[in-house]
């Protein structure tokens, strides 16, 4: 099992956008205990920072804010949590703040999922392993990262031998509960898979709060800004829905918040894709669906939207005026059922066909990577070899060709466009020849977009294709005859580099020239046969192998997906 340990520094990066599965506000609980002779384990799942209780005793010793067993166990004492909600474990954040010379020196962690909800004993036999035993520190908080989990709702955390441990917290994902699609549910509650993404500030409460159940106990359990110092300031909160929703009403309650409630609010939504990076960049095409609304203290405040009917959103952006506080933020909707476009269909054939190396891998475990396809210019091709075509006297490419008449003025000679290469001995007696290619339509194609599944070079050749025309030789008089054209640089394991993978769609127009050693898709042609000559050089007697060809395998899928 792979764990990586995860600095204080990167805690935001690694766990912020996660949820807190033993969050007491979720409803996380101690379900058993070996030993808590010094201090209680319901310490653990406190919210609050482990506080300093130096000096402070009580009848069993010195008191800390943590779980702190009994000395010398000759084995190791373990802590049974029930999570607040079933959830898929990310990582997890042991801190023996405080604990010195008394901290626990090693844990390791299991999981279990019972759908009963029955509590389980510490030696039940379905407990997995999710952090093998490792190794801990004093005063310090531990933050460990594993592969994505199955899903759990009860973890134990074993100590080796005994000690303390001040605060123990897992992150991951919760596993979403969605009503039918007609019934109306907070798409943001976090039982339905709402996530906090970003906020512009959240000084004396975080932003994560607003998506919790209930609500709270005080002030501390919202989110709230900082006190704000100039004209016109706002702060915002965006919120990732469970779901994709048509959304009918938002409360904004703001319990606890007297004297720093905001002023007023507004509500933005937005509809992207899963795959849309919120790290690198903020969309721009929100769309006002709460104007800005004046707000009251300590009360729950329900408003209708609009610019909703008929619309499918994903995302929610609440804005306050200028600043304060919130307590929950319940946005009222009705689940969408997104119906998978054909081309998804076309990808998940692709990976479970028997004949696939990728027969064995679920769509889920393995990381799909989207490859646009555009059209085939020499600019771009470039690095992989050369375009064999004419140019217009416009194009730029044309000024560093030497172009002549020909043919007693009637034509035009584009010289030289690709030059042929061989690196076989001489001994083996290599000769260049024209061969013709009868190509096959693409079947596995739906709405422009298919599955990359293998590449193939040639290390010792250059190897050129130039279309001829429809296969059975009707002639050239469609648009649709068209091929791809993929490439990749090879790497350093002598393999595809995919991150230099390109695709094109090149026009009957357009030939292409492989440079050797070019990994490349296997001619690939769209719409309806046709035929290409293939110009090589190639032995005969198959001393040297100069074809390779890589079946892709199951990590990774690449999706073509051609420009519509």
């Amino acid at each position: 099992m792979s764990v990586e340990r995860i600095s204080l520094e990167d805690f935001k990066e690694s766990f912020s956008s996660l949820t807190e599965l033993t969050s007491v506000a979720l409803g996380g609980r101690i379900v058993g205990v070996s030993d808590e002779f010094f201090a209680e384990a319901f310490h653990l799942l406190l919210v609050e920072p482990a506080p300093s209780m130096k000096g402070q005793f009580g009848p069993n010793g010195a008191l800390f804010s943590g779980w702190e067993t009994r000395r010398h166990n000759p084995n190791y004492d373990w802590c049974i949590i029930q999570l607040g909600t079933t959830g898929v474990l990310h990582g997890f954040d042991v801190d023996t703040a405080n604990f010195n010379g008394n901290e626990a020196p090693a844990v390791s962690i299991y999981a279990l999922h019972d759908p009963e909800l029955k509590d389980p004993t510490h030696d039940d036999a379905r407990w997995e392993e999710v952090l093998p035993r490792t190794d801990l520190g004093p005063d310090s908080r531990h933050l460990f990262k594993i592969p994505t989990s199955s899903s759990f709702n009860y973890v134990k955390i074993n100590m080796y031998p005994d000690g303390g441990i001040a605060r123990f917290r897992a992150y991951g994902e919760v596993v979403p509960v969605h009503p039918s699609t007609q019934t109306p549910f907070d798409l943001a509650h976090v039982f339905a898979g709402g996530r906090v993404l970003r906020m512009s500030d959240q000084h004396f409460g975080v932003g994560s709060n607003l998506i919790l159940p209930g609500r709270g106990k005080n002030m501390g359990d919202g989110w709230e800004t900082k006190r704000s110092r100039t004209k016109g300031h706002n702060d915002w909160v965006i919120i990732q829905l469970g779901t994709p929703g048509e959304l009918t009403e938002v409360e904004i309650d703001t319990n606890h918040f007297l004297g720093n409630f905001p002023e007023s609010c507004e509500i933005h939504a937005l509809s992207v894709g899963a795959d849309f990076d919120w790290n690198s960049t903020m969309p721009d095409n929100w769309t006002l669906i709460l104007p800005r609304t004046k707000l009251g203290a300590h009360r729950q405040h329900y408003f209708e939207f609009e610019n909703v009917e008929g619309r499918t959103y994903t995302h929610v952006k609440v804005t306050i005026y200028p600043d304060g506080g919130l307590k929950r933020v319940r946005i009222m909707g009705r689940k969408v059922e997104i119906v998978s476009p054909p081309w998804e269909t076309v990808v998940q054939k692709a990976m479970t066909t028997p004949s696939s190396p990728s027969s064995s891998a679920s769509t889920h475990q393995s990381q799909i990577t989207v490859i646009p396809v555009g059209p085939l210019t020499s600019e771009e091709f470039v690095p992989f070899g050369q375009v064999i075509q004419a140019y217009s006297e416009t194009n730029p490419k044309r000024s560093v060709i030497r172009v002549t008449p020909a043919n007693g003025g009637t034509a035009e000679k584009f010289h030289k466009l690709s030059l042929l290469t061989s690196t076989y001995p001489a001994e083996v007696g290599p000769t260049t020849g024209i061969s013709v290619y009868r190509c096959q339509p693409l079947q596995d194609i739906s709405d422009g977009v298919t599955v990359l599944k293998t590449l193939e070079r040639h290390p010792f050749t250059s190897q050129a294709f130039i279309p001829m025309g429809p296969g059975g030789g009707e002639g050239l008089d469609e648009p649709a005859d068209s091929y791809l054209v993929v490439v990749a640089h090879n790497g350093v394991d002598d393999r595809p580099d995919m991150k230099t993978l390109k695709a094109f769609v090149a026009s009957a127009a357009q030939g292409i020239s492989y440079n050797a050693g070019i990994w490349h898709q296997p001619m690939t042609v769209l719409a309806r046969s046709l035929d290409l000559a293939c110009v090589e050089t190639q032995i005969g007697d198959g001393s040297i192998m100069d074809c390779e060809i890589l079946d892709l395998d199951a990590t990774s899928t690449y999706i073509l997906k051609l420009d519509p």
